[in-house]
């Protein structure tokens, strides 16, 4: 089995240009589940895995108390694993081709309310490294929805501030162009000011958008706290991730009237389905607004 993971995630990697990140979490969920075939008597014989194996490794998770989401992610992985198996002719029927979906309940992605993340980003100091740093990171997510992984490749040659266009590489490495507004690009410039000003007679990344003060690009990890401690300043109830700041940035579009397609496409998302989500926390956000007016509601 884990010769066909190996096997498998090679394929993701150079024919399917998946992300690191979708290659790690594949390689986590199939591994583990090649883990539990080798303590079986068939010692983890891709050959001898049928549609009743799976269905006790899925029954083994919810006995050790997985989530519904959790299964269902390591399930689609197994599907994937042996579908590409059943094409390549690494054996001969696909014992996951009719298994039954997981179910989970899809839960509304959280996000901020527009005027108290304004506020927030207004009153951010941007006359030092790191206030400078901090304001064009929050601005630039909130200003584009990118991902977490797409900020930190960013290259400066992909900013082009004089037409407010960035050219993100997203998942897959399908690049699209997405608009900044005056607010990100004030605060990129105010960056890219303090970057010459502290690196003066420095050498640095030339590249890189983000930079730490040794002057090599801003790790994953390090814009991950960045963000978590300017949220945390909104609300002891509110998620700090960066990923909250993309959910915001899709809602507050879609609240004043942005159309779902070009939403879309401005997330990077391959399919409206994946949007959609978004609908459904600004209907959401209807009802609270008319529970709170409405003087019968």
């Amino acid at each position: 089995m884990r010769a066909l993971v190996h096997r498998f995630l090679a394929y993701l990697s150079d024919e399917r240009n998946a992300s690191p990140h979708t290659i790690r979490s594949y390689r986590r969920d199939l591994l583990q589940f090649a883990s539990w075939l080798e303590k079986r008597p068939d010692s983890g014989d891709v050959s001898a895995v049928d549609r009743e194996t799976i269905r006790d490794y899925l029954g083994h998770l919810v006995e050790r108390g997985l989530s519904r989401r959790s299964i269902a992610r390591k399930q689609t992985a197994i599907r994937s694993c042996f579908a590409f198996a059943a094409r390549r002719g690494i054996i001969q029927a696909d014992p996951a081709a009719n298994l039954r979906a997981v179910k989970f309940e899809k839960r509304l992605p959280p996000t901020v309310e527009a005027v108290s993340l304004s506020v927030l980003l207004d009153g951010l100091d941007r006359s030092t490294f790191e206030g400078a740093r901090e304001a064009a990171i929050l601005e630039l997510f909130y200003a584009t929805g990118i991902r977490l992984a797409e900020l930190v490749s960013l290259n400066r040659d992909r900013v082009n501030l004089g037409t407010g266009m960035v050219r993100v590489q997203g998942k897959r490495r399908k690049e699209r162009l997405v608009p900044i507004g005056a607010k990100a690009r004030s605060a990129l410039l105010c960056w890219f000011e303090a970057v010459e000003a502290f690196f003066a007679g420095k050498g640095r990344d030339p590249h890189a958008v983000f930079l730490n003060k040794r002057g090599t690009r801003l790790s994953a990890r390090s814009v991950h706290d960045i963000v978590h401690g300017c949220l945390s300043r909104l609300d002891a109830q509110t998620k700090c991730s960066p990923h909250v700041l993309r959910h915001a940035f899709a809602t507050h579009m879609l609240d004043r009237g942005a159309d779902l397609e070009a939403v879309r496409e401005l997330l990077g998302h391959e399919s409206l389905s994946t949007t959609q989500i978004y609908t459904h926390v600004s209907i959401e956000h209807l009802k609270r607004v008319y529970v709170t007016a409405h003087p019968r509601a």
